[in-house]
């Protein structure tokens, strides 16, 4: 409990360090977004303080009073799930805009990180078992230049070749446009079909880490005695590979699941904007296209959050899935 409490507590300065910063670098920086649109009215012409001075207050940038005062309103409007009005959205509140996209990017990203950890487990229990053989020396090497490749040369490739070239796949949206988003067949095919790419993108990029980590907890987990005991005693191979020892490797990387699923939020910002994937990556180019503080602060809060909290969470659950690790933290 003293661990846990201790924990707790580092996690809640972290957090409010996170909204410290999220608060002072918009302020820091020259401008606004009522400013960014006033200078597109002002190529047609003067436009008077007063119209400037009420765009500033409908957007809620409106920074007068000291920064104290600002500090502390932000707070209270944060504990209020006040995010402020987007710029880019208007009249739609930051939270409308982020939670419309957030479900996108949760969409896309579950179902990539699951494909890629499920594969990428199965192959590096069968590689670890088999290590040393043609599927090892090819798998190994191949898997490791995919990773080498950054994720937004690779979604770049998928575009020209699957996208331009061959035509097989759409490579913008998240669904086709002519249809009203609801949860009928043809709109969740239609989502489907135009994850594919973008997904394939996570999948590729990813699918080394899970393959090779496992592959190696594999190949330590094959050595201990429990196993070459079930190997002994007769047991079928496929009984050993699994029960005895994938089972006992699948904990170290049971965190790194964890922590994946935290970085869905921020690890595929690039991916979706590449795709013009209607998902929080997207949002956020928008957001730095238009001088979208409202939303910029919106969205590197909730990626803040989602990481912090993923990290807590793996904490959690390494210490319940170990009895080794709560044995060491309560001495």
């Amino acid at each position: 409990m003293r661990h846990l409490i201790r924990r707790l507590s580092f996690y809640v300065i972290a957090v409010w360090a996170s909204i410290t910063l999220n608060f002072f670098i918009p302020r820091l920086a020259p401008g606004n977004p009522a400013e960014a649109l006033m200078a597109r009215f002002e190529q047609r012409g003067s436009v008077s303080p007063t119209a400037l001075h009420a765009l500033e207050i409908a957007l809620g940038v409106n920074n007068q009073g000291p920064l104290w005062q600002q500090y502390f309103q932000y707070f209270v409007n944060l504990f209020h799930g006040n995010l402020g009005i987007s710029f880019s959205y208007y009249p739609e509140p930051v939270t409308a805009v982020i939670a419309q996209n957030m479900q996108w990017t949760l969409f896309l990203g579950t179902i990539s990180v699951v494909i890629s950890c499920t594969v990428g487990f199965l192959l590096g229990i069968v590689m670890a078992w088999k290590r040393g053989s043609r599927i090892d020396s090819t798998l190994t090497p191949t898997v490791t230049f995919l990773s080498a490749i950054p994720y937004f040369w690779l979604a770049l490739i998928m575009v020209y070749f699957f996208g331009f070239v061959l035509n097989w796949f759409p490579f913008s949206d998240g669904y086709d446009t002519s249809l009203y988003p609801g949860l009928t067949p043809d709109f969740i095919v239609s989502a489907l079909y135009h994850a594919i790419l973008p997904a394939l993108t996570i999948v590729i990029s990813s699918l080394s880490g899970w393959l090779l980590s496992m592959r190696n907890t594999m190949i330590t987990t094959l050595s201990e005695d429990y196993v070459l005991m079930a190997q002994a005693k007769g047991l079928s191979t496929r009984r050993v590979m699994f029960a005895y020892a994938a089972r006992n490797a699948l904990l170290p990387n049971v965190t790194n699941f964890t922590l994946a699923l935290g970085f869905i939020v921020g690890g595929q910002l690039l991916t979706e904007i590449v795709f013009s994937y209607p998902g929080i990556g997207y949002s956020l180019l928008q957001a730095v296209q238009n001088s979208d503080y409202a939303l910029l602060q919106g969205i590197f809060l909730i990626i803040t959050l989602a990481v912090l909290s993923a990290n807590f969470l793996t904490e959690l659950l390494y210490t319940a899935l170990d009895p080794r690790v709560r044995s060491e933290r309560s001495a």
